[in-house]
């Protein structure tokens, strides 16, 4: 095992995940971590609380405010990836929506019945937020087709509606249940989960179909399609041993992964690797999980409910208050 060496100083073997936000862990191994007295880690100029600490093993705490960039351990540094506020004071319930310029749409979803302020904000590419729609009650799931249109769902009234650019909303299906997670295929069908059992297909002539069937969930579904043309489904409960589920495309439902705890928005990368925000063996974060269903955490941070790529490259994270950016330098799965 190779060591990162600093003259006179600790010796790191090696750091995970590979990302992380406010809130989240890194677990550093290595040699003299904790030097003559105790182990010191540092993000830019702030002091990172240390949840274990010994000559060997680390876990430090990323403190509010960390830039991203470098970690210092005693005097050696480290090149990790760690988000930066990007707004706060919001409300996500599940993946946020990027455009092809780097645009990020948000909802304040609000508890049941409540009628928030603004729905929906629209996060231009220098961060500045402002108000797109204002008069849709509990907003839950975004998408965008095609064209670049958004949709956004109500779990509140079980309609799927149509963003305008200046933020006016028309109709697009109704009668879809408590109608939570939507997402489009690679032909742009809608698909919409209503949570107590059923996955609704809708054409673009806004003919619908029952899908398929899955178990209802306490929660939300969350919905993502990968380059096999398949759907992923998350509903997550109150078991630590939740699963994935993959749909194809007539309608049979699986198993893709089981393992998860309470895991909420997905999203794939080019390569086929699906992330999903959720805890894997008591770590919460990103868990990335490979084609052949492989998982590992990819990135520690609390209450994270969804995610998206950016044509930067960056993961955009949803918490359940704030949207962070992480320049993880990967590509995310575009849909043709």
């Amino acid at each position: 095992m190779a060591f990162r060496k600093s003259p006179n100083g600790p010796q790191i073997s090696e750091v995970s995940p590979a990302a992380a936000i406010p809130g989240g862990e890194f677990q550093i191994r290595g040699k003299g971590l904790a030097g003559a007295d105790r182990p010191h880690v540092k993000f830019g100029e702030l002091s990172a609380p240390i949840v274990i600490g010994s000559d060997s093993f680390v876990i430090a705490r990323v403190p509010d405010g960390a830039p991203a960039g470098d970690m210092t351990v005693g005097n050696a540094p480290y090149k990790c990836d760690v988000g930066i506020l990007v707004a706060d004071s919001l409300h996500p319930v599940s993946n946020p929506v990027v455009d092809r310029v780097g645009n990020i749409y948000t909802t304040f979803s609000g508890s049941p019945g409540q009628k928030a302020p603004v729905s929906i904000y629209k996060i231009d590419t220098h961060h500045h937020a402002r108000p797109l729609v204002s008069d849709l009650m509990n907003a839950t799931g975004l998408a965008m087709d095609a064209e670049g249109v958004l949709y956004a769902s109500s779990r509140h009234d079980g309609v799927v509606y149509q963003v305008s650019s200046g933020g006016n909303l028309a109709v697009y299906v109704e009668g879809m249940g408590v109608a939570t997670g939507i997402a489009f295929d690679h032909q742009d069908f809608l698909y919409v989960g209503d949570r107590s059992g059923t996955i609704f297909k809708i054409s673009r002539e806004r003919q619908i179909y029952v899908f398929a069937t899955i178990e209802p969930s306490i929660a939300a579904y969350h919905l993502a399609f990968g380059p096999d043309q398949c759907l992923y489904v998350t509903g997550p409960t109150t078991s630590s041993f939740d699963a994935v589920q993959r749909i194809t495309t007539d309608g049979h439902v699986g198993v893709f992964y089981r393992g998860l705890g309470r895991p909420q928005g997905m999203a794939f990368d080019a390569k086929g690797n699906l992330y999903v925000s959720a805890s894997l063996e008591g770590r919460r974060g990103i868990v990335r999980i490979a084609p052949d269903a492989k998982a590992e955490l990819f990135l520690s941070g609390p209450a994270i409910v969804g995610l998206a790529f950016a044509p930067s490259k960056s993961m955009i994270l949803a918490t359940n208050n704030s949207i962070y950016r992480v320049d993880v330098g990967i590509e995310g799965c575009r849909l043709p």
